[in-house]
């Protein structure tokens, strides 16, 4: 029996020792920094891009293959091309501080991309287990770097924590076999049985990652797919010729989807103006007891908060129109002879622009709805109203309030609920510019407001480069979950704030100023808020009350601990017998309780 000879130990093993210490170290860095901030994973998943690149160049970095075998089956040009650009994207992403992240996620999708068609190219000329494992493999690595461009964010996240395993893996990896030194020749005494499991288990590895990588891609695509809403229908285009006074009734039709039993409900369309006294069309729903009680009933005006700023998102269109929050309330008070009447708002349901918060144009046409619904044949309403709103409506609700003596005074105002309103709007914009909501809503405005006011421009109100993504965002529906979490979803990659500084202080801060309702309102006004609202935020809404009271104004302002901005109106929450008690107080003639 032969006697295997040992070649003496190569001084690259304590350089690849080195290497591979340096290597593990970065991928431990980068496991336990995978949660810290974007640059940081971006830097530390860019050095593991340029070790890889390394690897690939220096060929050594694999230890325990044949490289003549390794030359003849597949081209070492691409091991070598590959190499150069991995470590070329690598350093550029560390260097390159001041770039976007979404710049940064390119180069890095690059890599990804890069990798994967070196993978299958590698793999063409192998053995069977070999082309599996490499095309699935390398299908993985594109199917990742496409991952990557959709979810800048969180897809550095991921693979921040992919390249610091393997970083790890791979460095530990070259430590030990740099220790072992080279392999005895003809000592490797590995069954054939054990090396097909090995090539075996490497085609299993592949083919996971191929799957998560389909699975996210996958779940992508359907979360984007957004809600499926038709369009409006012929109902809401009003016909050349419209009466020219605001609040006319231009048709109306019985509606059946969604409606609660026991209750009956129609859909309108009718005349308004906005805060100009321009003429507009407005649609909107009334809701009604099947069998109303004799006598004039009184009015209980809604006004519904964020839906979206686009046709399709009107409240009527919606399949489910009446059990949005704080829909429990409303039956309630619908179902003890109350009628519900509610304003979709110029813009949505009929042609926009619908200017979103601007809130002369959303106080007339809620009173304008209420004008129109007394044409309805059957009904009988009587004067005495009292508005609420929740959060877009809960600024339209105060704006009415301020607005109704002026406006339409043959409506007699009992009171004014204001559920966790949108009043500060320059606060609201601050406080929330750096939030995922924030920056939904912040969409919203600026291309509402692009649209709506001559003198502003979406490109110049938003940061460079978010105009496409403003767009997306505003086309889509925030009523529905399936349009509100594709929004979510890509303001959460955005890494800075929607509106420019120098807008927030500029034009568009003087608007929201003067969208802001600091009028006297001569009813009385109730003002509800949750101490966890994380959309419109409890101290800038103490700090308006605070404002409106040293002013003169009398609010009955009360706070829900633990209530967030939904949970204050959902059902079961404590504001609602208190909302009831309230309201049906004001028509009684009782006295209001203010707290200021």
């Amino acid at each position: 029996m032969a006697t295997a000879t040992v070649p003496p130990r190569r001084s690259g093993d304590l350089v690849r020792a080195l290497a591979g210490l340096a290597a593990a170290a970065l991928g431990v860095v980068l496991l336990i920094n995978a949660v810290a901030s974007v640059q940081v994973v971006i830097a530390l998943a860019g050095a593991g891009s340029a070790v890889a690149g390394g690897s690939l160049l220096l060929g050594r970095g694999l230890p325990g293959r044949d490289r003549a075998a390794e030359q003849a089956a597949w081209p070492r040009w691409l091991d070598r091309a590959a190499g150069v650009l991995l470590v070329a994207l690598g350093v550029t992403v560390v260097a390159w501080r001041v770039a976007s992240v979404r710049v940064l996620a390119v180069l890095l999708a690059t890599g990804l991309v890069v990798s994967g068609i070196a993978a299958i190219v590698r793999a063409v000329r192998g053995s069977v287990a070999e082309r599996v494992a490499g095309g699935l493999f390398g299908g993985a690595s594109v199917a990742a770097g496409l991952f990557v461009l959709v979810w800048p964010k969180l897809s550095l996240f991921l693979v921040g924590l992919l390249i610091g395993a393997w970083l790890v893996l791979t460095g530990l990896t070259q430590v030990v076999r740099a220790a072992r030194g080279p392999r005895q020749q003809g000592a490797d005494d590995v069954s054939p049985a054990r090396r097909r499991l090995r090539r075996w288990a490497r085609v299993a590895g592949s083919a996971v990652a191929l799957l998560v990588a389909v699975v996210l891609l996958g779940a992508t695509a359907l979360l984007y797919r957004g809600d499926p809403r038709v369009a409006p229908d012929a109902f809401y285009t009003p016909p050349q010729a419209v009466p020219s006074q605001p609040g006319r009734l231009i048709r109306s039709e019985p509606m059946t989807k969604g409606v609660p039993t026991g209750l009956r409900a129609w859909r309108i369309l009718y005349t308004t103006t906005n805060g100009g006294g321009e003429p507009q069309v407005a649609s909107g729903t009334v809701l009604a007891l099947a069998n109303l009680p004799a006598g004039p009933r009184p009015v209980l005006s809604i006004a519904h908060g964020t839906v979206g700023i686009v046709p399709r998102c009107a409240p009527s269109l919606s399949a489910t129109p009446f059990s949005g929050d704080p829909s429990a309330p409303v039956n309630q008070m619908v179902a003890a002879g109350w009628v519900a009447v509610t304003s979709d708002y110029a813009g949505l349901g009929t042609a926009g622009p619908h200017g979103y918060l601007v809130g002369p144009d959303a106080a007339h046409n809620v009173l304008d709805a209420q004008r129109a619904a007394k044409e309805i044949d059957g009904l009988d309403l009587s004067p005495r109203t009292v508005v609420w709103g929740h959060s877009q409506g809960g600024h339209t609700a105060l704006w009415t309030g301020i607005l109704a003596p002026g406006y339409a005074p043959e409506i007699d105002l009992l009171g004014v609920v204001a559920m966790a309103p949108a009043a500060d709007l320059p606060a609201l914009a601050e406080g929330i510019k750096a939030t995922t909501m924030g920056k939904v809503i912040s969409a919203y405005i600026a291309q509402s407001w692009a649209d709506y006011y001559p003198q502003l421009r979406l490109g110049t109100m938003v940061t460079p480069g978010y105009g496409r993504i403003v767009r997306s965002i505003a086309e889509r529906c925030a009523g529905t979950l399936g349009d509100a979490l594709p929004s979510a979803a890509t303001a959460t990659q955005l890494s800075q704030e929607i509106f420019r500084p120098d807008q927030i202080n500029g034009e568009a801060g003087e608007l929201l100023r003067a969208n802001t309702p600091t009028g006297h309102i001569n009813a009385p006004l109730l003002l509800a808020q949750g101490t966890a609202d994380g959309l419109v935020l409890p101290g800038e809404q103490r700090a308006y009350v605070a404002a409106r009271c040293a002013a003169g104004q009398a609010i009955d302002f009360r706070e829900y601990p633990g209530r967030t901005h939904l949970s204050l109106v959902e059902t079961g929450s404590p504001l609602t017998p208190e909302l009831v008690k309230w309201t049906n107080a004001r028509l009684a003639g009782e006295p209001p309780t203010p707290t200021c």
